[in-house]
């Protein structure tokens, strides 16, 4: 992660009259993080950046990540909701079909946590799919990268359904893994070698599999359709 990203968390730090020992303390990172990280040159994981996302709730995440956009969130979020509504009622659409929140990776971080919620601040927008009405989908994010290719491309839009129990798993089938360290994944799975593991199988032959320790993840969602865009 380049010095850019501490550069743009620094404004933010500014802009809020926050200090890194605030930051640390507020966000839950481990102690002299902040500091290490950014002289060492190195960046945040994953689950440090998320807890900063999570905590500061008006910090535009891709203005963070990648300096796009503005530093705080849009406030109005909640409009395109009833927004989408309304664009149903013109269609001649029954409007009890739930905008489903399309939004960034590291938002979803923690999805696995039972105290885990969306929160308004972290959507970029909002779908509204009929086809979608009688399943149960919690959150859809955008597809990164080729590992998947051709199942999906980057850029495509999948809807995932959060697994609570284990047993619900669909082995072979293609998932959302959100892990420790390597944040959100993509991919298929199967059993690992032991009890422990499980087996993470990427579509494009250039991937290797590879296996994930089981304490290592923090959730798993199935995928349950895809949006694309030619």
């Amino acid at each position: 992660m380049s010095g850019d990203f501490f550069d743009r968390l620094d404004k933010y730090i500014d802009h809020k009259g926050l200090n890194d020992n605030k930051v640390t303390v507020q966000c839950g990172l481990p102690v002299g993080s902040l500091g290490k990280q950014r002289k060492g040159g190195r960046g945040l994981s994953v689950q440090s950046i998320a807890k900063i996302l999570h905590t500061y709730s008006d910090l535009n995440s891709e203005w963070l990540l990648t300096g796009k956009g503005e530093m705080l969130k849009e406030r109005n979020l909640a409009q395109k909701v009833s927004n989408e509504e309304s664009a149903l009622k013109e269609l001649g659409l029954n409007c009890d079909i739930k905008p489903i929140p399309l939004v960034n990776q590291l938002s979803v971080a923690g999805f696995g946590n039972s105290e885990f919620s969306i929160q308004e601040q972290d959507v970029k927008e909002y779908y509204v799919v009929p086809k979608f009405r009688f399943r149960t989908i919690d959150f859809m994010i955008e597809i990164s990268g080729s590992s998947m290719y051709p199942k999906y491309n980057s850029g495509d839009v999948v809807a995932c359904t959060i697994i609570k129990e284990s047993r619900f798993i669909q082995w072979n089938k293609c998932h959302v893994i959100a892990t420790r360290e390597q944040g959100i994944l993509v991919k298929r799975i199967k059993e690992g070698n032991d009890n422990d593991h499980i087996l993470a199988i990427s579509d494009n032959k250039e991937y290797p599999p590879f296996e994930i320790p089981k304490e290592e993840i923090t959730g798993i969602a199935i995928v349950a359709g895809v949006i694309r865009l030619e």
